[in-house]
C-alpha cells in the first residue's frame, strides 16, 4: 500500500465531499450548525442615539448650569418632547436621547433638587452610544460558511432574523469491529475490553456537526461486516478497527465486497498508518479508521473533522498553533508524528509538553491532552524553547 503524506491524503478525501443541501432553521436551533446564506443588518443598531449610562441628556451648549428636567426616557419608552436650552431629561442605559440632547451626565456628577438638577460642564457625545455605532442597515454581519455559536446567534437575532438557513448535517453511519471488544454494560470476556472508540467517536461527529448512527459492534466475521457495511444508513460510513491487512482485519475486504473504490489506501502518519478512504458502489463514502482508540482519535482529528467540515462548507483546514517545546525532543521518524500533549497559557506565550507514553491504546492519555503536538517525518531533534506547531482539542476551549 502507497504511503500518503498527511495533507496529500486529506486533499484526496476532501475532493471527494459533496456539498450538503440546506435547511431553514429556527434561531435557537441555529447554534452548533455552519451558516448557509450571508446574513445583513435589517437596520442601524442602535437605531437611536441611546445613553451609555445612568443620568440625564442635556444639551452640550448649555455647559455647568442648573437645568430645569422636564421629563424621563427609559429603554423602550422615549421621551417624545425636544429638548431646548435650559432643560434636561432624566435618561437610563439603553434609552433613546431626546431630540435636542447630545451629551449625557452620569447621575453621580450631578446634583438634583426637585424639579431641578445642577450639572457640570459636558462634551457634546459624552456617554452617548451613536446610532449605527454597532452596526449600520445593510451591513455584511455574518458571512456563508461560518459555524455559528452562541455569540454568532445573537448577532443573528440582532440583525433581526428569526431563523437563519444552515448546511443539512450530513448522516454518519458508525461501528467498530473486533472480537475483542465488547459494549458495556455488557460484561467482557477473560480476553475482551470494552469498547471505548465508538462512544467518543460519536460524540465526536455530533460536535462537529454530524447526524450519527451507531450500530452495535461487528464480530470478526467477514459475511457479518459485509452486512454491518450494507446496512450502515449515512452518506458517509465510519468503521472503527480492522482497517489493516492482517488476517482478522476484515473492513477492507468487505469494502470491496461492495465495491470500495479506494482513494487512499493508507497514510504515512503516526498513530494511524492503517486509515483508509474510498467510495462504495452506491455512492456512499467510507472512511475505515484504525482500532487502537489514540489512532482512531487522532485521525478522527486529522480527517473526519475536515470532512465534516467541507461537507457543511465550512473551511476544513486544520486550525494550529505555535507554541514553545518545554523539553528538548528526538529527531522524528519517516511518519509524521501528532503527539497527545499539555498546553500551558502564560504571559510568556504557549508552551507544550507531549505525554511520554505515546502507545495509541492509552484512553487514559488522550483523556488529559487538550492538544495534539506535530511533527514532520524526518524533522530533525528539537530543543527546549523551539516552536512547534499544535492542533488544539475542543477540550482546550471548554474550560475542562
Amino acid at each position: 500500500m502507497k504511503l500518503l503524506p498527511v495533507d496529500e491524503a486529506r486533499a484526496r478525501m476532501l475532493a471527494e465531499v459533496p456539498a450538503a443541501g440546506v435547511e431553514r432553521v429556527a434561531l435557537a436551533q441555529a447554534s452548533g450548525r455552519v451558516l448557509a446564506e450571508d446574513v445583513a443588518a435589517a437596520r442601524d443598531q442602535p437605531p437611536f442615539h441611546a445613553s451609555a449610562m445612568d443620568g440625564y441628556a442635556v444639551r452640550s451648549a448649555d455647559g455647568a448650569a442648573t437645568l430645569k428636567v422636564v421629563g424621563e426616557s427609559a429603554a423602550g419608552t422615549g421621551y417624545a418632547g425636544v429638548l431646548r436650552a435650559g432643560e434636561a431629561v432624566r435618561i437610563f442605559t439603553g434609552a433613546a436621547l431626546p431630540e435636542g440632547a447630545d451629551a449625557v451626565v452620569i447621575q453621580e456628577d450631578a446634583t438634583r433638587g426637585g424639579d431641578s438638577v445642577i450639572v457640570p460642564e459636558t462634551p457634546a457625545g459624552k456617554h452617548v452610544r451613536p446610532a449605527g455605532g454597532d452596526f449600520r442597515a445593510g451591513q455584511a454581519l455574518l458571512a456563508a460558511g461560518a459555524r455559528l455559536d452562541p455569540w454568532r446567534v445573537s448577532l443573528g437575532a440582532a440583525a433581526g432574523r428569526a431563523d437563519l438557513v444552515v448546511a443539512r448535517r450530513p448522516r454518519v453511519a458508525l461501528f467498530s469491529t473486533g472480537e475483542e471488544i465488547v459494549e458495556a454494560p455488557a460484561s467482557p470476556g477473560p480476553f475482551q475490553i470494552y469498547d471505548s472508540g465508538s462512544p467518543a467517536l460519536s460524540a465526536m461527529i455530533a460536535g462537529w456537526g454530524g447526524e450519527v448512527s451507531r450500530a452495535r459492534p461487528v464480530r470478526d466475521d467477514l459475511d457479518a461486516t459485509v452486512e454491518a457495511l450494507r446496512a450502515a444508513d449515512g452518506e458517509l460510513v465510519v468503521t472503527i478497527g480492522g482497517a489493516s491487512v492482517g488476517d482478522h482485519d476484515l473492513v477492507r475486504k468487505a469494502g470491496a465486497a461492495l465495491g470500495l473504490e479506494l482513494k487512499v489506501a493508507s497514510v504515512n502518519v503516526r498513530p494511524g498508518k492503517p486509515t483508509f478512504f474510498g467510495r462504495l458502489a452506491d455512492g456512499r463514502l467510507m472512511l475505515g479508521l484504525p482500532g487502537n482508540p489514540a489512532s482512531a482519535f487522532v485521525c478522527a482529528e486529522l480527517f473526519l473533522r475536515p470532512i465534516l467540515a467541507r461537507w457543511q462548507g465550512a473551511d476544513p483546514a486544520p486550525r494550529t498553533l505555535a507554541a514553545r517545546l518545554e523539553e528538548d525532543l528526538p529527531a522524528n521518524g519517516s511518519r509524521e508524528h501528532w503527539m497527545r500533549a499539555k498546553l500551558t497559557f502564560s504571559d510568556g506565550g504557549v508552551s507544550v509538553r507531549p505525554f511520554r507514553d505515546q502507545d495509541s491504546s492509552l484512553v487514559s492519555v488522550f483523556a488529559a491532552a487538550d492538544g495534539l503536538l506535530g511533527r514532520q517525518a524526518e524533522a530533525p531533534a528539537a530543543a527546549a524553547g523551539d516552536v512547534v506547531d499544535v492542533l488544539p482539542l475542543s477540550r482546550l476551549f471548554s474550560g475542562a
